[in-house]
């Protein structure tokens, strides 16, 4: 295997496992680390090498990132930077624009192309290699980032801009999908109230103006079928509203509708807690909608 074809995957859950899968089956090299048995165990059993020790993959030509968050970002680039040899870093977490862009320059001093690139697709875009990316990088790291961007996605990701800018627009469409999935619940059970049939109502809003995939495809498929099986976690979310509200904030900016919905999203969290899937805020803002109804007692963690 020639030495540009070495690949390490850094964090190995659902969707981290499911990218070196798809890299494994594209004819990478991949060798995979998750402080995880059970998420090793998984990826070996797909026929991945694995490690324990992060060390073990300082120098690896390409990098691909998929971790719980920001913090732990800062703390496993300076490992793999440790030795000489890395082309590129592909950060898939939703992490936070401050931290990408420290580590780029980070990154480039040692020679690194380092880009933010959170994805959007889901476990099965990840199987499939299909996903989007929003890209944050110079030109020049970008193009050391490439093939790898091309292999997960099948170019279809965005260069939005210098390094951080991916975050941004990142957490951005995540705050308005956590908006719309309130709305469009809101709105649904307003119309179950006058006795209109929520699936009805969805689908004909879906081929007007104020249709989107929240309601042409998420409330069908996941909440008024009762399913909440997305696969997407509802603390997740919460926590990427947040998140939105806060580098709007560090800015300077005060968007008060997303603030409203980030509060909501923190009460859902308390209530249904956070592994329930995300799908279940419908279960607060319009529980007439979903067979699941309303949370039944607060969340206890």
């Amino acid at each position: 295997m020639s030495n540009n074809r070495r690949i390490a995957v850094i964090g190995l859950g659902s969707m981290g496992g499911a990218m070196a899968s798809t890299l494994h089956s594209a004819g990478w090299d991949v060798t995979g680390f998750d402080p995880s048995d059970a998420a090793r165990n998984n990826a070996a059993g797909a026929g991945i090498s694995t490690t324990a020790e992060l060390q073990d993959l300082a120098g690896t030509p390409y990098v691909v990132l998929s971790l719980p968050s920001a913090k732990i970002v800062e703390a496993t680039v300076p490992v793999l930077l440790s030795a000489a040899g890395t082309i590129a870093i592909v950060d898939t977490t939703t992490s936070e624009p401050g931290t990408s862009t420290s580590m780029a320059s980070l990154a480039d001093s040692r020679g690194t192309g380092f880009v933010d690139a959170p994805v959007s697709g889901g476990r099965e875009g990840a199987a499939t290699g299909t996903l989007s990316a929003f890209v944050g990088a110079t030109d020049t790291a970008l193009a050391a980032a490439q093939p790898v961007l091309e292999a997960l996605t099948g170019g279809k990701y965005a260069h939005i801009g210098g390094p951080g800018s991916g975050n941004v627009v990142k957490l951005l469409n995540n705050v308005l999908a956590a908006a719309n999935l309130v709305s469009v619940g809101e709105a649904l059970g307003v119309a179950k109230a006058y006795g209109i049939d929520p699936a009805v109502a969805t689908a004909s809003i879906s081929n007007a103006s104020g249709g989107s995939k929240v309601s042409a495809a998420m409330y069908p498929g996941w909440v008024l079928s009762g399913s909440h099986d997305s696969g997407f976690s509802l603390g997740l979310m919460a926590r990427d509203a947040s998140l939105a509200v806060d580098i709007a904030r560090q800015i300077g900016e005060q968007p008060e509708l997303l603030v409203a919905v980030a509060r909501q999203w923190q009460e859902a969290l308390s209530a249904l807690g956070p592994a329930a899937d995300f799908t279940e805020i419908a279960r607060m803002v319009a529980p007439a909608v979903t067979p699941a109804g309303a949370p039944t007692s607060t969340h206890v963690a």
